[in-house]
Parts: C-alpha cells; sequence; structure tokens
C-alpha cells in the first residue's frame, strides 16, 4: 500500500535530516492506527464477541445499575468507560492526548471528573495535554506500606448520585510528602496471544538468554501467583494472573463498578452506595460486562509494525548488539487455543513478561506480588511506534529520555544504556527509527 511505502521512507529519511544534531525521536509514527481490530482468522462468532466487546468497552457508565449488567460507577472513580483511558492509536491501546486525531478534546479524565454536574478538583497531575493517570499511595498515614489505588474523583454532585458526599483524596498534601506515585493505561491489543503463552515457553525463553544477560549483569524473574504458582503477565508488575482478574479489577478500581472477580464496593460511603452488589454480574440480562472486556481484549489482533526499510534493518541489529533484546524477546509462541487461528502462532511482543530491577529512578516504592518496590515487567515493545508517553508513570512523551531513565542505581539495565550511548549518532537514530516502525 502507498502509505506503508511512504511511511517506510520518512523513517529511512529521518537519519539524514537529524544528521549531526544528536539522535532524536522521530515521533509517533505516521499513519493509519496499526492495531484495534479483531485476530485476522476468528470466525463469524468470535468477531461478533469482539464487536460486543469492543462496544461495553467505549460505553459510558451511569451511577444507577441497569438490567444488562453496566452501570454502578463510583462512589469513586477515575475515568467514566474502558475506552476513555485504552484509546491511542485505537481503542483497547493506552492514554490519549489532544495531540491525536482519534482524540481531538482535552484529556477525558477532566470531561469526566465533570460529567453530570460532579464537584470534583481536578488535581495537578491530571493536565490537558498529559497523559490519563491513576494514583497510588506508597505509604499509609501510620507508616505502612500502602500501594493501593486512590480514586481522583468522587461521585458527589452528579445528578445521578443524590446525597453523596464522598471527598475526594487530598492529593496536594499527598503529593507535597513525596507519597504519590502514577500509572498510566497498559496497552490490551493481542494479549489473548500472551495469556495462551505456557509457562514452560516464558521458562525456557528466559534460559535461553540467561548467559548473556548475566554478563550484563540483567537478571530476571517471574512473578508467580500466590495460589498456583504460575507465571503472572498482566499489569505494570505482571500483578494480574489472567484477563479476567485484570479487567475485573480494573472495572472495580478505575471505576468503581463492583463484579463477580472483585464483588465488594470501594470507598463504601453511606449515601453514596445506590445499587445492590456486584453491580456487573454474569447472572444479569445479557452476561457480565467484564466478560466482555475479557472478550474484546483476548480476540484483538496484536499491533502490525511498519514495513521494514534498510534504516529500520539497521535499528534492529542495533537493538540486538547492545542488549535490548535480551529482555525485550522479540518471540514467543503460544499454545493450543479454542479461539480460531490462535493455536501454536509465533507472535513478537518484543517482552519477555519477566520482572527486572529497573533502579533508583524508576522505582515506585509499590510490591505486587513477589514484584519489589523498583522491579517491573518489561514492557511489551510491539505497538510503540503509536504510543504518546512512556514509561509507568508517563512522565515523558521522548522515547530517547525514555531509554535513557532506564539507568540509575541498581538498574539492571544500567550496561544496556551504556552500550547504547557508545553508538554514534547515526546508530543511535537507527535503533530510535526502528522502536518506532514497531
Amino acid at each position: 500500500m502507498q502509505w506503508r511505502r511512504t511511511i517506510a521512507l520518512a523513517f529511512a529519511l529521518i537519519t539524514v535530516s537529524f544528521a549531526g544534531q544528536g539522535p532524536k525521536d522521530p515521533g509517533p509514527r505516521p499513519g493509519p492506527a496499526g492495531a484495534g481490530g479483531f485476530y485476522p482468522t476468528l470466525n463469524a462468532a468470535e468477531q461478533a464477541a469482539f464487536a460486543n466487546g469492543i462496544s461495553q468497552f467505549i460505553e459510558d457508565e451511569p451511577v444507577p445499575d441497569v438490567p444488562q449488567g453496566n452501570g454502578g460507577l463510583g462512589p469513586g472513580f477515575n475515568s467514566t468507560s474502558c475506552g476513555s483511558c485504552h484509546s491511542q492509536p485505537a481503542t483497547l491501546g493506552t492514554s490519549p492526548s489532544p495531540s491525536s486525531p482519534q482524540v481531538p478534546q482535552p484529556n477525558p479524565q477532566i470531561a469526566a471528573a465533570m460529567e453530570m454536574g460532579a464537584t470534583n478538583r481536578i488535581p495537578s497531575f491530571i493536565t490537558p495535554n498529559g497523559p490519563v493517570r491513576e494514583a497510588r499511595f506508597i505509604l499509609n498515614p501510620d507508616g505502612t506500606l500502602d500501594g493501593g489505588v486512590h480514586n481522583l474523583f468522587s461521585i458527589a454532585g452528579r445528578t445521578d448520585a443524590p446525597g453523596c458526599n464522598l471527598k475526594q483524596p487530598d492529593f496536594k498534601a499527598q503529593l507535597d510528602v513525596r507519597n504519590v506515585i502514577f500509572r498510566i493505561p497498559t496497552p490490551l491489543f493481542g494479549l489473548g496471544l500472551v495469556e495462551n503463552t505456557s509457562d514452560f515457553v516464558l521458562k525456557s525463553n528466559l534460559d535461553r538468554t540467561s548467559d548473556s544477560r548475566r554478563e550484563l549483569g540483567i537478571g530476571g524473574r517471574f512473578n508467580l501467583s500466590g495460589n498456583d504458582g504460575t507465571i503472572m503477565k498482566f499489569g505494570w508488575k505482571a500483578q494480574n494472573k489472567s484477563l479476567t482478574i485484570f479487567a475485573g479489577e480494573a472495572y472495580n478500581v478505575e471505576m468503581g463498578i463492583s463484579n463477580d472477580v472483585m464483588p465488594n464496593e470501594r470507598n463504601l460511603v453511606k449515601g453514596c452506595v445506590f445499587n445492590p452488589t456486584p453491580e456487573d454480574s454474569h447472572a444479569q440480562a445479557g452476561g457480565s460486562d467484564v466478560d466482555a472486556f475479557v472478550d474484546a481484549i483476548r480476540l484483538s489482533a496484536p499491533p502490525t509494525p511498519a514495513p521494514s526499510a534498510s534504516a529500520i534493518e539497521a535499528g534492529r541489529q542495533e537493538f540486538d548488539r547492545v542488549g535490548c533484546a535480551l529482555c525485550h524477546s522479540e518471540a514467543l509462541t503460544t499454545s493450543q487455543s479454542f479461539n480460531t487461528g490462535m493455536s501454536f502462532v509465533e507472535y513478537h511482543p518484543f517482552s519477555d513478561f519477566a520482572l527486572h530491577h529497573m533502579g533508583t529512578n524508576l522505582a515506585d516504592g509499590i510490591n505486587q506480588g513477589m514484584a519489589t518496590g523498583d522491579e517491573f515487567r518489561t514492557a511489551p515493545l510491539w505497538g510503540i511506534g503509536q504510543r504518546l508517553f512512556f514509561l509507568h508513570d508517563g512522565r515523558t512523551s521522548d522515547l530517547l529520555d525514555a531509554i535513557n531513565q532506564h539507568a540509575s542505581p541498581g538498574s539492571e539495565a544500567n550496561q544496556v544504556v551504556r552500550r547504547f550511548r557508545s553508538l554514534s549518532t547515526t546508530e543511535q537514530q537507527y535503533l530510535l527509527n526502528f522502536l518506532r516502525s514497531l
């Protein structure tokens, strides 16, 4: 297609235009979204399940429960639909921005905070041009570990929540004592392939690079379920075992909607609870929203990279040579699947799904499962070419800056970053171009 040839040429020309000026992030890849559709081999019934899941995913949620199984917003929430947070470059993606054509309005959390007359104040870290965020407190007032999500907004003042007076957390006071860390949404494309990847494949993949990783001071271990000892894969710290747990937790934590996975109401305050629990359930007409979300995620296609060009291939070689691929593994293979055409598929997430110590600069002080305060799951790089914000808290929009921030005391990436910095300007630019092609 002509647009693919145009993109490939644009990436090839970037190296020339920046010559002598140092490497630069070429920015989000232009052209149509390289993700957002269903897995191409699905049958008609599976495609219909995907479409239904997407329709539920983007639906704006009210406070009163309704028979279809959606609704029940609050008492505390971070946004009013899954799709408002996961929308770049398409539904199921990551944090949007007003600079993207898909989201011409400001940060959608600002509109959600004021919806239906709500009286919320916008915290300082939610800005019109910034990423969608959730906030966690590191410590409780008594000094013990907290780590939980503290909802940004309250349903107080909404016309569909009469009498609720739930106050927002005092984020300014917590920011003043540096007790707040942030997370941005993780992309959800292609995760059915990840979910259906066996522990044996993941362990074998990690073992394959053990000698090379050891030479560069890179460790790596999996976040294991405390119940059955199997590998967890989802979330910034691989803290969720399955897509059902991931979706159910998000529905409860991000929108305050109780469900079959997490059936208890959060922020339980007298006068702010309007529905029986769980608000979203298999027993309701039409099935549960959580099941629909899982259908959308599980049946989605992975991101499609841009077509290759000589400069992009050169960047792939530098990516391997400096050691990025030791954690950002290119290829994994699924097990047998019930979903049409998804059995024994080789896919390319650019992640080992293992935990790695990322040092003092990126540490957030939050323990989740076996993951400690500076450990994070290797972020999959597929689709990074069209992302707008990087790292777990969205602190940068510059891919070069994100690479450099991997280096700090205690980080397993220190020697890899050192190798990257030792490359010539042209070689660094090739590597950046390659990443933006994914």
